[in-house]
């Protein structure tokens, strides 16, 4: 199995982008969409949410409720990601042992966690 996208530019530095039925203006300037590393951050928040809730039911604890992640990438001198940092909200009432269990294994669980360089892998406190 592979998965497979179409990106386009007719022009400056905007990109669209195709993945099956759905399209997504990408562009690097951030003036008529989110730019690149808005967007991976983005994906790495939305595919950590379902690791969560797995990872939440693998361990043990109750149903997460709402999941919110507030994400901030930040930049080197070039522009460049050097660390990401996630900030998680969960209804959930959880000890600090379980919540420790629960990202380890969402760490391990998440597919975009998996393709980042090392030093690029999220900072999460829950």
């Amino acid at each position: 199995m592979a998965k497979t996208a179409h990106t386009v530019s007719t022009e400056g530095f905007s990109s669209e982008n195709h993945v099956r039925d759905f399209e997504l203006t990408i562009d690097a300037t951030g003036e008529s969409g989110p730019d690149t590393l808005e967007v991976l951050i983005a994906d790495y928040a939305s595919c950590y949410v379902p690791a969560l809730r797995v990872a939440s039911e693998q361990r043990g604890a109750d149903d997460l409720g709402e999941v919110a992640i507030d994400v901030t990438g930040e930049l080197n001198d070039d522009d460049k990601l050097e660390s990401i940092h996630f900030d998680v909200e969960v209804d959930a009432d959880l000890d600090d042992d379980t919540a420790t269990a629960i990202v380890e294994r969402a760490n391990e669980l998440c597919k975009v966690h998996d393709a980042l360089k090392e030093s690029l892998y999220a900072e999460v406190d829950l």
